[in-house]
């Protein structure tokens, strides 16, 4: 109840171009902008599949499609399946470039050596995700707290089956503490050497 009026509990809803769910999963988000990105791609597929130099076509990939996929990702908690849709999507771009038809049976290692890439979105994401969450951690403020979960409730959970759901630092914790995280975070130079050029995309290896 706000001003005397009643809220509607709604499955999701979408708040600064973001879909929010009730259930706190990124996978519907993550799936409409994959698809706004597609459509933006199809528009100027002309122009992606063009005889312009290939660095300068992945350059207007990275730059016009990429930012409409990777649209807030700073704030995602990727799951297995959310973190396949965008490798997926990754491939889709450099196939659809090239113009390679799935019946020409070409296997996804190939087609990144044909354009001169690696699997780079997932790093892409991670790489926006430290400077903003660095940002916030050099500030003592509302949403510092609320990504250390220290904001009092009461709510409960016990007994929860499966895995624990990721947060928001989880991503950065996989190579370092917390309590060094916020360390490093505010010093600005040193959390731009740890997660800048040092911060390396993914690297697969190519399976025989």
């Amino acid at each position: 109840m706000i001003d005397q009026k009643q809220l509607e509990n709604v499955e999701s809803f979408k708040h600064l171009g973001s879909i929010l769910t009730n259930d706190g999963r990124c996978t519907c988000e993550i799936k409409c902008r994959i698809a706004m990105a597609k459509a933006a791609f199809n528009k100027k597929r002309a122009l992606f599949t063009s005889t312009l130099h290939l660095e300068l076509r992945k350059k207007l990939v990275k730059c016009y499609i990429w930012s409409i996929a990777l649209y807030g990702a700073e704030t995602w908690t990727l799951r297995a399946v959310d973190q396949k849709h965008l490798e997926s999507f990754e491939m889709w771009c450099w196939w659809r470039m090239e113009k390679i038809s799935w019946t020409d049976h070409v296997r996804n290692e190939e087609v990144l050596l044909r354009v001169k890439e690696q699997r780079n979105i997932l790093h892409e994401r991670r790489k926006r995700k430290a400077n903003w969450i660095g940002h916030i951690l050099r500030r003592n403020c509302l949403l510092q707290r609320v990504i250390e979960g220290k904001i009092k409730g009461g709510i409960e959970v016990t007994g929860r089956r499966g895995r624990r759901r990721r947060k928001l630092p989880d991503d950065l914790k996989e190579m370092r503490e917390y309590s060094d995280l916020k360390e490093e975070a505010l010093d600005r130079t040193m959390w731009r050497a740890r997660f800048g050029r040092g911060f390396g995309p993914v690297v697969r290896q190519a399976t025989k």
